[in-house]
Protein backbone atom coordinates (compact mmCIF):
# COMPACT_ATOMS: atom_id res chain seq x y z
CA UNK A 1 0.00 0.00 0.00
CA UNK A 2 2.78 2.62 0.88
CA UNK A 3 4.34 2.10 -2.74
CA UNK A 4 0.61 2.36 -4.40
CA UNK A 5 0.40 5.60 -2.83
CA UNK A 6 3.63 6.91 -3.60
CA UNK A 7 2.71 6.00 -7.24
CA UNK A 8 -0.67 8.06 -7.01
CA UNK A 9 1.23 11.26 -5.35
CA UNK A 10 3.67 10.98 -7.99
CA UNK A 11 1.07 10.53 -10.86
CA UNK A 12 -0.82 14.00 -8.69
CA UNK A 13 2.97 15.80 -9.94
CA UNK A 14 3.51 14.52 -13.32
CA UNK A 15 -0.49 15.79 -13.78
CA UNK A 16 0.20 19.44 -12.40
CA UNK A 17 3.89 19.91 -14.18
CA UNK A 18 2.42 18.45 -17.25
CA UNK A 19 -0.88 20.53 -17.46
CA UNK A 20 1.08 23.73 -17.17
CA UNK A 21 3.29 23.07 -20.10
CA UNK A 22 -0.27 22.11 -21.90
CA UNK A 23 -1.73 25.31 -21.06
CA UNK A 24 1.27 27.73 -21.83
CA UNK A 25 2.23 26.16 -24.97
CA UNK A 26 -1.69 26.03 -26.28
CA UNK A 27 -2.06 29.78 -25.28
CA UNK A 28 1.18 30.42 -27.08
CA UNK A 29 0.17 28.82 -30.32
CA UNK A 30 -3.12 30.55 -30.16
CA UNK A 31 -1.89 34.06 -29.96
CA UNK A 32 0.72 33.19 -32.79
CA UNK A 33 -1.93 31.52 -34.53
CA UNK A 34 -4.39 34.05 -34.29
CA UNK A 35 -6.85 31.38 -33.13
CA UNK A 36 -8.72 31.88 -30.27
CA UNK A 37 -8.22 30.67 -26.79
CA UNK A 38 -11.63 29.17 -26.78
CA UNK A 39 -10.97 27.31 -30.11
CA UNK A 40 -8.00 26.11 -28.75
CA UNK A 41 -9.75 25.12 -25.53
CA UNK A 42 -12.31 23.17 -27.10
CA UNK A 43 -9.79 21.34 -29.09
CA UNK A 44 -6.67 20.66 -28.46
CA UNK A 45 -6.79 20.73 -24.95
CA UNK A 46 -9.97 19.23 -24.47
CA UNK A 47 -8.98 16.15 -26.69
CA UNK A 48 -5.65 16.07 -24.76
CA UNK A 49 -7.25 15.90 -21.38
CA UNK A 50 -9.54 13.61 -22.19
CA UNK A 51 -7.42 10.67 -23.55
CA UNK A 52 -7.35 8.91 -20.06
CA UNK A 53 -10.98 8.78 -21.04
CA UNK A 54 -10.52 7.37 -23.78
CA UNK A 55 -8.09 4.78 -23.17
CA UNK A 56 -9.91 3.51 -19.63
CA UNK A 57 -13.34 3.24 -21.33
CA UNK A 58 -11.45 1.04 -24.20
CA UNK A 59 -9.65 -1.34 -21.85
CA UNK A 60 -13.18 -1.50 -19.93
CA UNK A 61 -15.25 -2.33 -23.05
CA UNK A 62 -12.85 -5.00 -24.17
CA UNK A 63 -12.50 -6.58 -20.49
CA UNK A 64 -16.32 -6.63 -20.33
CA UNK A 65 -16.70 -3.99 -17.78
CA UNK A 66 -19.25 -2.20 -19.36
CA UNK A 67 -20.15 -0.38 -16.16
CA UNK A 68 -16.60 0.58 -16.19
CA UNK A 69 -17.05 1.94 -19.38
CA UNK A 70 -19.93 4.51 -18.76
CA UNK A 71 -19.59 5.03 -15.15
CA UNK A 72 -16.21 6.61 -15.96
CA UNK A 73 -17.60 8.73 -18.88
CA UNK A 74 -20.48 9.94 -17.29
CA UNK A 75 -19.07 10.28 -13.98
CA UNK A 76 -15.92 12.40 -15.79
CA UNK A 77 -18.74 14.93 -17.21
CA UNK A 78 -20.30 15.35 -13.85
CA UNK A 79 -17.33 15.94 -12.00
CA UNK A 80 -16.24 18.22 -15.23
CA UNK A 81 -19.21 20.03 -14.74
CA UNK A 82 -19.91 20.06 -10.62
CA UNK A 83 -16.65 19.93 -9.53
CA UNK A 84 -13.90 21.24 -11.67
CA UNK A 85 -15.67 24.37 -12.41
CA UNK A 86 -16.50 24.62 -8.94
CA UNK A 87 -13.40 24.60 -8.13
CA UNK A 88 -11.62 26.86 -11.12
CA UNK A 89 -14.65 29.36 -10.34
CA UNK A 90 -13.19 29.60 -6.91
CA UNK A 91 -10.00 30.10 -7.67
CA UNK A 92 -10.83 33.32 -9.86
CA UNK A 93 -14.48 34.16 -11.44
CA UNK A 94 -14.60 32.62 -14.93
CA UNK A 95 -16.18 34.85 -17.85
CA UNK A 96 -17.91 33.08 -20.86
CA UNK A 97 -18.00 34.08 -24.41
CA UNK A 98 -21.56 34.49 -25.62
CA UNK A 99 -20.89 31.28 -27.96
CA UNK A 100 -20.05 29.30 -24.84
CA UNK A 101 -23.74 30.00 -23.78
CA UNK A 102 -25.32 30.28 -27.51
CA UNK A 103 -23.99 26.61 -29.12
CA UNK A 104 -21.29 24.99 -26.41
CA UNK A 105 -23.14 24.42 -22.92
CA UNK A 106 -26.58 23.83 -25.69
CA UNK A 107 -24.77 21.02 -27.55
CA UNK A 108 -23.26 19.56 -24.05
CA UNK A 109 -26.55 19.25 -23.35
CA UNK A 110 -27.85 17.69 -26.24
CA UNK A 111 -24.68 15.52 -26.17
CA UNK A 112 -26.52 13.80 -22.84
CA UNK A 113 -30.05 13.65 -24.26
CA UNK A 114 -29.17 11.86 -27.20
CA UNK A 115 -26.83 9.00 -25.12
CA UNK A 116 -30.21 8.71 -23.02
CA UNK A 117 -31.95 8.25 -25.80
CA UNK A 118 -29.81 5.86 -27.61
CA UNK A 119 -29.01 3.87 -24.43
CA UNK A 120 -32.15 3.30 -22.78
CA UNK A 121 -33.90 0.59 -25.29
CA UNK A 122 -36.28 -1.02 -23.01
CA UNK A 123 -37.97 2.54 -21.72
CA UNK A 124 -38.51 4.10 -24.70
CA UNK A 125 -38.48 1.15 -27.24
CA UNK A 126 -39.40 -1.67 -25.33
CA UNK A 127 -36.53 -4.05 -25.91
CA UNK A 128 -35.23 -6.73 -23.89
CA UNK A 129 -31.77 -5.50 -23.54
CA UNK A 130 -30.31 -2.07 -23.63
CA UNK A 131 -27.00 -1.84 -25.22
CA UNK A 132 -25.10 0.96 -26.80
CA UNK A 133 -24.36 -0.44 -30.40
CA UNK A 134 -22.13 -0.11 -33.47
CA UNK A 135 -25.15 1.75 -35.23
CA UNK A 136 -26.04 4.32 -32.26
CA UNK A 137 -21.75 4.36 -31.50
CA UNK A 138 -22.00 5.90 -35.43
CA UNK A 139 -24.63 8.16 -34.49
CA UNK A 140 -22.18 9.62 -32.00
CA UNK A 141 -19.18 9.97 -34.19
CA UNK A 142 -22.34 11.66 -36.80
CA UNK A 143 -22.49 14.13 -34.08
CA UNK A 144 -18.87 14.74 -33.31
CA UNK A 145 -18.50 15.34 -36.79
CA UNK A 146 -20.67 18.15 -36.73
CA UNK A 147 -19.06 19.48 -33.52
CA UNK A 148 -15.82 19.35 -35.13
CA UNK A 149 -17.31 21.30 -38.28
CA UNK A 150 -19.02 24.08 -36.09
CA UNK A 151 -15.35 24.08 -34.13
CA UNK A 152 -13.50 24.93 -37.50
CA UNK A 153 -16.23 27.61 -38.44
CA UNK A 154 -15.45 29.30 -35.03
CA UNK A 155 -11.72 28.99 -35.30
CA UNK A 156 -12.09 31.43 -38.40
CA UNK A 157 -13.63 34.40 -36.04
CA UNK A 158 -11.45 35.64 -34.32
CA UNK A 159 -14.16 38.06 -32.49
CA UNK A 160 -13.70 36.13 -29.24
CA UNK A 161 -9.64 36.61 -28.42
CA UNK A 162 -9.10 37.54 -24.94
CA UNK A 163 -7.53 40.35 -23.49
CA UNK A 164 -5.10 38.87 -21.07
CA UNK A 165 -1.49 38.40 -20.85
CA UNK A 166 -0.18 35.05 -22.44
CA UNK A 167 3.80 34.74 -22.73
CA UNK A 168 4.68 33.61 -26.32
CA UNK A 169 7.22 31.07 -27.48
CA UNK A 170 8.68 30.18 -30.54
CA UNK A 171 6.48 27.79 -32.56
CA UNK A 172 8.39 24.59 -32.07
CA UNK A 173 8.52 25.56 -28.31
CA UNK A 174 5.30 25.98 -27.71
CA UNK A 175 4.60 22.85 -29.77
CA UNK A 176 7.13 20.65 -27.77
CA UNK A 177 5.79 22.22 -24.37
CA UNK A 178 2.21 21.35 -25.34
CA UNK A 179 2.86 17.93 -26.60
CA UNK A 180 5.18 17.22 -23.57
CA UNK A 181 2.28 18.48 -21.35
CA UNK A 182 0.15 15.85 -23.31
CA UNK A 183 2.13 12.94 -22.81
CA UNK A 184 2.53 13.81 -19.06
CA UNK A 185 -0.92 14.35 -18.69
CA UNK A 186 -1.82 11.08 -20.29
CA UNK A 187 0.95 8.99 -18.10
CA UNK A 188 0.12 10.89 -14.67
CA UNK A 189 -3.28 10.15 -15.49
CA UNK A 190 -2.55 6.45 -16.02
CA UNK A 191 -0.40 6.07 -13.02
CA UNK A 192 -3.17 8.00 -10.42
CA UNK A 193 -6.07 6.12 -11.90
CA UNK A 194 -4.01 2.68 -11.96
CA UNK A 195 -3.39 2.95 -7.95
CA UNK A 196 -6.18 5.01 -6.88
CA UNK A 197 -7.92 1.43 -8.63
CA UNK A 198 -5.86 -0.97 -6.07
CA UNK A 199 -7.27 1.28 -3.23
CA UNK A 200 -10.58 1.20 -3.71
CA UNK A 201 -10.26 -2.41 -4.63
CA UNK A 202 -8.45 -2.96 -1.72
CA UNK A 203 -11.52 -1.17 0.25
CA UNK A 204 -13.87 -3.39 -1.61
CA UNK A 205 -16.00 -0.66 -3.86
CA UNK A 206 -18.52 -1.94 -6.70
CA UNK A 207 -17.68 -1.63 -10.43
CA UNK A 208 -19.87 0.98 -10.80
CA UNK A 209 -19.05 3.16 -8.01
CA UNK A 210 -15.52 2.89 -8.97
CA UNK A 211 -16.18 4.17 -12.88
CA UNK A 212 -18.65 6.72 -11.35
CA UNK A 213 -15.77 8.35 -8.80
CA UNK A 214 -12.51 7.19 -8.87
CA UNK A 215 -11.57 6.47 -12.55
CA UNK A 216 -14.06 9.35 -13.07
CA UNK A 217 -12.45 11.87 -10.97
CA UNK A 218 -8.95 9.94 -11.76
CA UNK A 219 -9.37 10.42 -15.65
CA UNK A 220 -10.10 14.14 -15.14
CA UNK A 221 -7.52 14.79 -13.23
CA UNK A 222 -5.95 16.39 -16.19
CA UNK A 223 -8.80 18.75 -17.10
CA UNK A 224 -8.82 19.48 -13.01
CA UNK A 225 -5.59 20.70 -13.29
CA UNK A 226 -5.54 21.99 -16.69
CA UNK A 227 -8.41 24.21 -16.06
CA UNK A 228 -7.43 25.10 -12.74
CA UNK A 229 -4.01 26.63 -13.53
CA UNK A 230 -5.90 28.27 -16.50
CA UNK A 231 -8.34 30.09 -14.03
CA UNK A 232 -4.92 30.94 -11.92
CA UNK A 233 -3.36 32.57 -14.87
CA UNK A 234 -6.72 34.31 -15.70
CA UNK A 235 -7.30 32.80 -19.01
CA UNK A 236 -10.87 31.64 -18.39
CA UNK A 237 -11.37 30.57 -21.96
CA UNK A 238 -9.29 27.93 -21.87
CA UNK A 239 -10.60 26.69 -17.93
CA UNK A 240 -14.57 26.78 -19.51
CA UNK A 241 -13.67 25.68 -23.02
CA UNK A 242 -11.65 22.64 -21.54
CA UNK A 243 -14.62 21.47 -19.35
CA UNK A 244 -17.42 22.42 -21.86
CA UNK A 245 -15.40 20.39 -24.87
CA UNK A 246 -14.30 17.60 -22.22
CA UNK A 247 -17.61 16.65 -21.96
CA UNK A 248 -18.95 17.07 -25.49
CA UNK A 249 -15.65 14.59 -26.34
CA UNK A 250 -16.53 12.21 -23.66
CA UNK A 251 -19.91 11.57 -24.94
CA UNK A 252 -19.81 11.94 -29.02
CA UNK A 253 -16.35 10.82 -29.37
CA UNK A 254 -15.03 8.59 -26.88
CA UNK A 255 -18.04 6.49 -26.38
CA UNK A 256 -18.43 6.81 -29.75
CA UNK A 257 -14.99 4.96 -30.90
CA UNK A 258 -15.42 2.30 -27.42
CA UNK A 259 -19.11 1.43 -28.93
CA UNK A 260 -17.73 1.03 -32.05
CA UNK A 261 -15.05 -1.24 -30.83
CA UNK A 262 -17.01 -3.46 -28.28
CA UNK A 263 -20.80 -2.61 -27.78
CA UNK A 264 -21.71 -1.93 -24.76
CA UNK A 265 -24.52 -3.40 -22.19
CA UNK A 266 -26.17 -0.95 -20.35
CA UNK A 267 -27.63 -0.47 -17.03
CA UNK A 268 -30.42 2.08 -16.67
CA UNK A 269 -29.72 2.38 -12.96
CA UNK A 270 -27.08 4.89 -14.84
CA UNK A 271 -29.67 6.93 -15.95
CA UNK A 272 -29.91 8.81 -12.68
CA UNK A 273 -26.59 10.00 -13.55
CA UNK A 274 -27.34 11.67 -16.59
CA UNK A 275 -29.95 12.95 -15.04
CA UNK A 276 -27.58 14.72 -12.88
CA UNK A 277 -25.45 15.85 -15.93
CA UNK A 278 -28.17 17.69 -17.50
CA UNK A 279 -29.71 19.00 -13.63
CA UNK A 280 -25.72 20.37 -13.30
CA UNK A 281 -26.07 21.58 -17.42
CA UNK A 282 -29.37 23.66 -16.86
CA UNK A 283 -27.61 24.89 -13.48
CA UNK A 284 -24.66 26.56 -15.44
CA UNK A 285 -27.33 27.81 -17.95
CA UNK A 286 -29.06 29.71 -15.32
CA UNK A 287 -25.99 30.88 -13.34
CA UNK A 288 -25.04 32.48 -16.78
CA UNK A 289 -28.20 34.52 -16.70
CA UNK A 290 -28.03 35.99 -12.80
CA UNK A 291 -26.08 38.94 -11.51
CA UNK A 292 -23.13 39.35 -13.87
CA UNK A 293 -24.22 37.94 -17.16
CA UNK A 294 -21.84 35.58 -19.33
CA UNK A 295 -20.13 35.31 -15.43
CA UNK A 296 -19.48 32.32 -12.96
CA UNK A 297 -19.65 34.02 -9.86
CA UNK A 298 -17.35 32.28 -6.71
CA UNK A 299 -20.64 32.05 -5.44
CA UNK A 300 -22.47 29.80 -7.69
CA UNK A 301 -19.40 27.59 -7.83
CA UNK A 302 -19.71 26.65 -4.35
CA UNK A 303 -23.30 25.45 -5.60
CA UNK A 304 -21.56 23.44 -8.06
CA UNK A 305 -19.25 21.74 -5.71
CA UNK A 306 -21.90 21.25 -3.10
CA UNK A 307 -24.29 19.52 -5.55
CA UNK A 308 -21.41 17.40 -6.93
CA UNK A 309 -20.31 16.49 -2.94
CA UNK A 310 -24.06 15.67 -2.08
CA UNK A 311 -24.39 13.28 -5.30
CA UNK A 312 -21.08 11.33 -4.41
CA UNK A 313 -22.54 11.37 -1.25
CA UNK A 314 -25.56 9.59 -2.12
CA UNK A 315 -23.50 7.14 -4.78
CA UNK A 316 -21.40 5.88 -1.83
CA UNK A 317 -24.65 5.69 0.12
CA UNK A 318 -26.40 3.46 -2.38
CA UNK A 319 -23.33 0.85 -3.44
Amino acid sequence: MFWTIALLLLGFGVLIKGADFLVDGASSLAKKMNVSNLAIGLTVVAFGTSTPELIVSLLSAIDGKADASFGNIIGSNNFNLLFILGIAGLIYPLVVQRSTIKYEVPLSILAAVVLYVLVNDSILWGSEENILSRIDSFILLGFFALFMFYIVRTMKSNSDLDQSEVKIFKTWISVAMALAGLAMLIGGGKLVVDNAILIAQHFGMSEKLIGLTILAAGTSLPELVTSCIAAYKKNTDIAIGNVVGSNIFNIFFILGITGSVHPLTYSTAMNFDIYILLAGSFALMIFMFTINTRKLDRWEAVLLLIGYITYTAYLIGID
